[in-house]
């Protein structure tokens, strides 16, 4: 919210006003409360950069954070996904995944498993500025997020420590405690814009699509099911009653190239460039609709074309987004869909 300051009026034109409003009424009350058609209208509510949906509480006094998660077997189960408002989902080395967990309107006590960043990570989180939740990364995407101008918080900040509940190995045990992270926040920057090209625009008609396979990597390949209105992530890590299931899934087919070292096992990285166009499907309402998305720079905001040209919003709510391996050093990957 921008903070509006009082003008300071001049003595000589402060009596005059005064002198007018004694001479148009008998009313000597300078507080009298004003009429109806000066009334000021309310403003709109604040809706949720990330969903589009209206916020819980229309003031947030912190950035957007993306808590970087596990998405592997030893990851179950991912705690706090439930919270996210949406969820970009990217690959790494060994053909494996990792999300990139959007917080914003609420934040969890509890999230994790924590994990490193990537390089790709920084066309994920510039486009709203946010500051990454990481267990830490290598010499190169730190210098390189750096670069872009991306803040994140590592280990060495006290709300992002290793858990021993029992549950999950000493590698997928560091927890972020988003909630504390929010409440110490020493900066309040204004609501970024939108991630997604929200509005009520409905979706053009598109086939029929209830389940889902999207394989991002070759040991990561998502399994969606349409159901009740929302999508199901069948063959996932989350905890039960602590699901992210979104109203909406995206897949956008991006170029990679392999970054300048090797994970500790030898293994390259991959980088996912979410810069440029490509290829998109729009599954939503049990439909698909196929669609090209573009995106000038890593900083820049997302938009969809449908065959024809047309610009294409998307309707609010919750996404998932897949970043799926198209032209570049890493194999493709692919999406198919049935009725």
């Amino acid at each position: 919210m921008h903070n509006r300051h009082r003008l300071a009026i001049p003595a000589a034109l402060a009596a005059l006003s005064l002198a007018l409003t004694a001479c148009g009424s008998k009313s000597t009350d300078a507080t009298a409360p004003a009429s109806p058609t000066t009334a000021t209208t309310a403003a709109a509510p604040t809706t949720n950069p990330l969903t589009g949906l209206p916020m819980t509480s229309p003031e947030q006094s912190h950035p957007v954070y993306i808590v970087k998660v596990d998405n592997t077997q030893a990851s179950d189960p991912q705690i706090g996904l439930g919270s996210a408002d949406l969820i970009t989902e990217e690959l790494v080395e060994g053909g494996l995944c990792r999300l990139a967990t959007f917080f914003y309107d609420k934040l969890p006590e509890k999230v994790g498993p924590v994990r490193s960043m990537r390089l790709t990570d920084i066309g994920i989180a510039k486009p709203v500025g946010a500051t990454i939740i990481t267990s830490g990364a290598a010499p190169v995407t730190l210098n390189g997020l750096h670069k872009a101008g991306i803040t994140f918080l590592d280990m060495n900040n006290p709300n992002v420590v290793r858990v021993s509940d029992g549950q999950h190995d000493s590698l997928h045990s560091v927890m972020a405690n988003v909630s504390k992270i929010g409440s110490e926040a020493k900066a309040k920057p204004a609501r970024p814009a939108d991630y997604l090209p929200f509005g009520d625009q409905a979706l053009p008609s598109g086939k029929k699509a209830t389940s889902i396979e999207s394989r991002v990597g070759g040991s990561c390949t998502d399994h969606w099911s349409y159901q009740g209105g929302h999508y199901v992530l069948t063959n996932g890590f989350m905890a039960k009653g602590d699901q992210f299931n979104p109203d909406t899934v995206i897949t956008a087919t991006v170029t990679t190239s392999t970054a300048p070292y090797r994970d500790p096992a030898g293994n390259p990285v991959p980088v996912s460039h979410f810069e440029g166009s490509g290829k998109a499907m729009i599954f939503h309402g049990g439909q698909v609709v196929k669609a090209t998305w573009e995106k000038a720079d890593p900083g820049a905001p997302i938009s969809f074309k449908d065959a024809q040209g047309n610009e294409l919003q998307i309707p609010p709510g919750h996404t998932w987004l897949e970043l799926v391996p198209g032209k570049g050093t890493f194999s493709a990957g692919s999406v198919t869909f049935t009725k």
